[in-house]
């Protein structure tokens, strides 16, 4: 008999993987080319050539020992270049020691959380949010405290600050985000830095950055590690450079943070006792050679300009995203999530309600997709919108 809490879980399920299975049966009905499926962040562009030529080369040139053990922290080297990278972006000082690889930042997160709660312990997070930060909060008997931002999907520093009790460890910040691809400003960074500097013990901020490479219309994103003192990065190059299936990412604890040593520690012996042992040995010398290559963003900006015109043309709200891969539209008046996302399968589009990201009344959009898919979806946007008697603001 599986355990009660897993199987609560696998009644639950993922929305998104619902939506994406859905897609595939939908495909196999109708083809390919009149599915609109927005469900699932898979990026579909390949990796830049920078990766596929250090993959060939580490292949055409093995050296002893590649595919061996190293430390569970992973290969010095790889974690020097992080550092190196890393202190140029935030202007710090950062060592080797400070990062440690893990098998993509699902990893890096469940190292952390293992790391830093007690039973009990309570983890902040900022709605809308990715939702599997639930599992990996639970995953490690923490309790999840929701705290939901502002119409802006900004901070809500007020709310924040009521939601923090003495048993508060950390709090979950992702910027870009996903899923309303909002970037906080370096003074939200700072105002996050003193309200929790001011309270009465260290509360972490983990910061989960698979996003920071894809931002559109020439804007940066600040860092995180130049303006929170007791701050965990958590990254994956699954987003910048097209490796979702690879499982390559790194958490890099900073040398302000007042537990440094502590956490850094535990941390690697975290990703040992959880069972990732050490990230992929090849995959960390792929990404210590292509550190600084990235996929066609402007290829996703254009692809979200897409979209988005069929969106708002069609006389539907959304919120243009300045980063990340998904557009955050807003749900008809009268029409719950769920009953949106029913007329929207009727015409074969597919997409992901705001309650699975904890803020209803909003629908998520994957633009990682085709550009056919984009543009196809066109008609179906404007066929809605007919059927829900929403006036166009553009010609089909």
């Amino acid at each position: 008999m599986i355990s009660t809490k897993i199987k609560a879980k696998l009644a639950s399920g993922s929305a998104i993987r619902k939506m994406f299975e859905e897609g595939n049966r939908l495909k196999k009905l109708y083809g390919d080319d009149n599915v609109f499926d927005f469900s699932i962040g898979n990026p579909d562009l390949e990796p830049p050539k920078e990766v596929a030529e250090t993959l060939k080369e580490l292949a055409n040139n093995p050296t002893p020992g590649m595919h061996g053990y190293m430390s569970n922290s992973g290969y010095e080297s790889t974690r020097a270049a992080i550092a190196a990278q890393r202190s140029a972006q935030s202007g710090l000082s950062i060592d080797a020691g400070a990062v440690c690889m893990t098998v993509g930042a699902a990893s890096a997160m469940n190292d952390v959380l293992h790391s830093l709660l007690d039973d009990g312990d309570e983890v902040i997070v900022l709605a809308p949010f990715f939702m599997e930060y639930i599992n990996y909060i639970e995953n490690h008997n923490g309790k999840v405290v929701i705290v939901k931002t502002g119409d802006d999907f900004m901070p809500d520093f007020g709310a924040i600050k009521a939601a923090i009790t003495s048993k508060t460890k950390a709090i979950i910040i992702n910027s870009p985000n996903n899923p309303s691809g909002v970037i906080y400003s370096e003074e939200q960074l700072s105002k996050l830095n003193e309200l929790l500097k001011a309270q009465d013990h260290v509360i972490q901020v983990i910061s989960d950055e698979p996003y920071i490479d894809l931002v559109y219309d020439g804007l940066t994103v600040p860092s995180v590690l130049k303006y929170i003192d007791n701050v965990v990065i958590c990254f994956s190059w699954s987003k910048s450079l097209s490796l979702p299936g690879e499982r390559i990412g790194y958490t890099l604890v900073s040398p302000k943070n007042e537990d440094y040593e502590d956490l850094t520690g535990a941390i690697v012996l975290s990703n040992r006792i959880l069972g990732s042992v050490n990230a992929p040995a090849i995959w960390q010398k792929v990404v210590e050679k292509a550190l600084n290559a990235k996929v066609d963003v402007a290829n996703y900006e254009h692809r979200r300009n897409l979209l988005y015109s069929n969106i708002v043309d069609a006389g539907f709200e959304a919120v243009k995203p300045n980063g990340a891969l998904y557009i955050f539209m807003k749900t008809p008046d009268g029409l719950t999530d769920v009953e949106f996302q029913e007329v929207c399968a009727k015409y074969n589009l597919l997409l992901v309600p705001g309650a699975s990201f904890k803020r209803e009344g909003y629908m998520r959009l994957a633009f990682c997709v085709s550009e056919k898919t984009i543009t196809g979806s066109r008609q179906a946007f404007f066929k809605i919108a007919e059927e829900l008697n929403i006036a166009h603001k553009a010609e089909l």
